[in-house]
């Protein structure tokens, strides 16, 4: 392929948009650059490499020909963001109300963490940049 494709975004189901809102400000500190709740809003995830969040409701979702995720399917769903502190992120965030599955701990390519937004996706935390060995293990 000649073209250079870059991820901008992804756009996530939700039952409620205003409590999805509230969490990705709240809770992670995002910024929300469109809030069109009920329906939808876009979560600006600032950084060198930022993006969006879409959040966008299940009514409009089914309308679109969408079905329902299961539990065990929107936890297979993962954010994945990035950190230089992730022991410091993760006593923030608990001290915040996030629940978590695994706290920080090393696997053989990252540090990381996962916890669960308001709608049961993993919400995946990482220390360093992904893909950059070397920088990953900096703590």
């Amino acid at each position: 392929m000649k073209h250079v494709l870059r991820l901008e975004g992804l756009t996530l189901t939700v039952a409620d948009v205003d409590r999805s809102v509230e969490f990705y400000e709240k809770t992670l500190g995002l910024e929300v650059v469109h809030n069109a709740s009920p329906a939808f809003a876009m979560i600006k995830v600032s950084g060198e490499v930022g993006g969006t969040i879409g959040l966008l409701s299940i009514a409009e979702a089914l309308r679109e020909g969408a079905e329902q995720m299961t539990a065990l399917q929107a936890r297979g769903v993962h954010v994945e963001f990035t950190t230089d502190d992730i022991d410091a992120v993760y006593e923030e965030l608990l001290g915040l109300g996030m629940t978590f599955e695994q706290p920080p701990h090393d696997e053989p390519w990252e540090r990381v963490m996962t916890g669960f937004d308001p709608d049961g996706y993993s919400v995946e935390i990482a220390q360093g940049r992904r893909g950059q060995t070397g920088e990953i293990w900096e703590k």
